[in-house]
């Protein structure tokens, strides 16, 4: 409120100022006769003439009515919201629809005290609406899937989501994109159409609590029953690992260069999941090295044809001949 009232100040300091040089100027007797000169300054558009003075009451009736958004806004952060059990969505979707249908509303007004008659807004309609058929379709789209955001609350602020394969948190749901903040800290503008069409992994939607699952193979011959206590052990070493639903290690299947396993642990929150996950493969590579529990690289066998073998024998023979000197 002080920084609004303090740019109104200025504002008002500025518009005197120049109002005065004009009578120091000697172009006006008074800063009165100055002020009321310009405001009978008009320009004609077509039937409709337009001053200073409709100009400067229709910015002033715009910005109190965004003042006053943004006064409602404020008690309802303060006062109302706290003492009212509504997550960080439905605060978001109140707020903004409140705005916006006060903005709206002061630009009617404002208009209407412009002189212009709100019947002539069904020609702006018209007009928009052919605007939607050329061109304005993704605009509209976006627009009509962030009010479905705001309501539906699919994907709300503060969500932890996945899309197109980067892991990022919601800042913003706007009425026509959002923004999602990856793990680098960069910002990435998503229309609203893409949250509602496509595919989008949400990991906080319902509960924060997720399933890690961490596959481990280790060389043939080793132990197995070894393998999923150190497993079992990695688990319980670590305490972001929850105790219910207990973790799991499993032995998973025999692959073509080692023993496969699985180890699946839940954690309550899915913002730590990779750091989470680190911690165990470091547990993990810790206590294999002090096993002796090899972690094997893929093998595989190389057939040679008779022919193939052959040619090697030859090129084998030619390395061996010693090279010609000159007598």
């Amino acid at each position: 409120l002080t920084i609004r009232l303090s740019n109104l100040l200025q504002i008002f300091i500025l518009s005197y100022s120049l109002l005065y040089l004009l009578v120091v100027w000697g172009i006006y007797n008074s800063a009165g006769q100055a002020w009321t000169a310009l405001m009978d300054k008009s320009m004609i558009f077509g039937e409709t003439e337009i001053s200073l003075y409709m100009v400067m009451l229709v910015l002033l009736v715009l910005y109190l009515a965004i003042s006053f958004s943004w006064f409602l806004r404020a008690i309802l952060e303060a006062q109302v919201f706290p003492h009212r059990d509504f997550d960080r969505g439905v605060r978001d979707a109140i707020k903004k629809l409140l705005h916006y249908s006060i903005v709206f509303i002061g630009f009617l007004f404002a208009m209407s005290m412009a002189g212009f008659e709100l019947k002539n807004f069904a020609v702006l309609a018209g007009a928009f609406g052919i605007g939607i058929g050329f061109g304005l379709q993704n605009i509209v789209n976006n627009f009509v899937s962030g009010i479905i955001l705001l309501f539906e609350r699919p994907v709300r602020v503060g969500d932890v989501v996945v899309i197109d394969e980067q892991w990022s948190t919601v800042r913003k749901i706007g009425l026509r994109s959002t923004v999602v903040e990856t793990l680098n800290k960069s910002e990435i503008i998503v229309p609203n159409s893409e949250l509602i069409s496509q595919k989008v992994t949400n990991w906080t939607l319902s509960s924060s609590m997720v399933r890690v699952v961490i596959p481990v193979g280790v060389a043939y011959g080793s132990n197995v029953a070894k393998v999923l206590s150190l497993l079992r052990e990695a688990a319980q070493a670590s305490k972001d690992v929850l105790e219910t639903p207990e973790p799991s290690p499993i032995f998973t299947a025999f692959g073509d260069s080692s023993l496969n396993f699985e180890l699946r642990v839940w954690i309550a929150n899915a913002d730590r999941l990779l750091v989470i996950r680190s911690n165990i493969l470091q547990f993990i590579e810790q206590r294999f090295c002090e096993e002796n529990i090899e972690i094997p690289f893929p093998q595989r066998d190389l057939h040679l044809k008779l022919k193939d073998a052959q040619i090697l024998k030859r090129l084998a023979d030619a390395d061996d001949t010693p090279p010609e000197t000159d007598s």
